[in-house]
């Protein structure tokens, strides 16, 4: 016999309205006359937000796919209605983004897989648009997660191409792979001295999506790194698993091209991954090493656990012979910035205006960021005594401010350019439409700025 559910927004029965009025929590699960019923209670308008109805619909989704109801009835008026403050057709989509992340699961290489979700029905109106629109986003963040939640043996450099090409076949997302004798070739030096420890070979990922050439060619640079244990400056956490989200950068712009190719986008877009693994071997690239770059600077490697920028540097060289008019890079770059910021919102750097136009992006579809100050004060503490300049600095403070002063001295002369540090955000535990481990974070952030900038 299955068990169905009917979504409201008011109880019927004055004593059960009288427990939800007392209830803690954004809704109330009852049983009624041998029915399932969820009250979501009232949200104010001046706290109303997309990413608060995907938190209430991630959170519903979740707790009856655990009690094994099949279907979940709700009125789309009355949605509509709970949250008029809002755009009608992008509440619908929040709620349908939110109810199919919330019962997110990796479950690859676990016996007990997970139980089916409850279906979502509407009732009293249908917006087919709007609906498929939410399963689209969701989908192309449930690929990041998936790509920053495998292991590192299923997924490193040498097999991280094979993953998107397969992924991407049939999309009009046009894969293009520079292996490790292509990159000696293009002098991506910086890739290949940070991999030089790992037994696989690096790679330059190109995703190439142009469904029109006239707009301006957008650059998503995403790190990589599949695994990092810091190279030879070794990592001392106890824990190091969750350095197989150190691709995370990588995975944001893989799930931006899933979703521009999945809504037919119209844009001119390249994505740019830079894939390697960052171990110690007898071959591992030294502290007090220099790296010669393609633009002709060069860097002394203080700090070989500071990988991240010393391969981002080749995918901004990249992006201005690709003439990218805006260039985007992402990275699990800097634990300074999770001690500025916390775990709620990503660091975004570059140009004020552009900052303040991604932050608006980002508080409209869920992946949070934060405007950061580029100190040129600072640039003096990225001195070398051996080479242009070192990539760390010489002070312990303002970590993700000199990374991305580092940065900056890649960025293509004519190209807007914007960093994004998302080294805070790359986890969480399981709470609205998240799931514990990876969040995905960048995906739609990525995707609606591409979008943005080329209206």
């Amino acid at each position: 016999m299955s068990l169905e559910a009917q979504i409201l927004f008011q109880a019927e029965q004055s004593n059960v309205r009288q427990y939800v009025e007392n209830s803690s929590g954004d809704y109330v699960t009852v049983m009624v006359d041998g029915n399932v019923q969820v009250i979501i209670k009232e949200v104010k308008q001046e706290k109303q937000s997309f990413d608060k109805i995907r938190m209430i619909a991630g959170e519903i989704a979740r707790d009856l796919t655990n009690k094994n109801v099949t279907d979940a009835k709700v009125s789309l008026p009355k949605l509509q209605k709970a949250f008029s403050s809002l755009d009608k057709r992008k509440v619908v989509t929040a709620f349908v983004e939110g109810w199919n992340l919330g019962t997110y699961h990796f479950d690859t290489y676990k016996k007990k897989k997970a139980k089916k979700q409850t279906n979502l029905l509407f009732q009293e109106g249908l917006d087919p648009q709007s609906v498929e629109l939410g399963k689209k986003r969701a989908e192309a963040v449930a690929f990041a997660r998936d790509l920053m939640n495998e292991v590192p043996s299923r997924l490193n450099p040498e097999t991280f191409p094979k993953t998107l090409q397969e992924k991407f076949a049939g999309t009009g997302v046009e894969i293009v792979v520079h292996d490790k004798a292509k990159l000696e070739e293009m002098e991506m030096n910086g890739i290949l001295a940070v991999n030089r420890g790992s037994k696989f070979d690096p790679a330059m990922i190109e995703l190439h999506y142009k469904t029109d050439p006239s707009k301006p060619l957008i650059a998503l640079v995403g790190k990589g790194v599949t695994f990092d244990t810091g190279g030879i400056s070794l990592k001392n956490a106890r824990d190091l698993s969750d350095m197989r989200m150190d691709m995370g950068g990588a995975a944001a712009v893989a799930g931006a091209l899933k979703l521009l190719a999945a809504t037919n986008a119209k844009v001119n877009v390249v994505g740019i991954i830079q894939t390697v693994e960052n171990i110690p071997d007898r071959h591992s690239i030294l502290p007090g090493d220099i790296i010669e770059y393609k633009n002709g600077h060069t860097v002394q490697v203080g700090n070989t656990d500071a990988e991240g920028r010393l391969i981002l540097a080749d995918g901004l060289i990249r992006a201005g012979e690709l003439n990218a008019n805006y260039i985007v890079d992402i990275a699990t770059l800097t634990g300074a910035i999770l001690n500025a910021l916390g775990p709620k919102l990503g660091g975004v750097f570059g140009e004020e205006e552009l900052m303040y136009e991604l932050k608006k992006i980002g508080d409209e579809n869920g992946d949070f960021v934060w405007p950061m100050p580029l100190v040129d004060e600072y640039e003096e503490t990225l001195k070398s005594d051996y080479a242009d300049f070192s990539n760390i600095s010489n002070q312990n403070s303002a970590g993700s401010i000199t990374a991305a002063l580092f940065l900056r001295r890649f960025v293509p002369e004519n190209s807007k350019w914007l960093h994004v540090d998302m080294a805070g955000v790359m986890d969480t535990k399981t709470k609205g439409y998240y799931h514990q481990a990876a969040t995905g974070f960048g995906a739609r952030l990525l995707a609606d700025y591409a979008v943005h900038v080329s209206k």
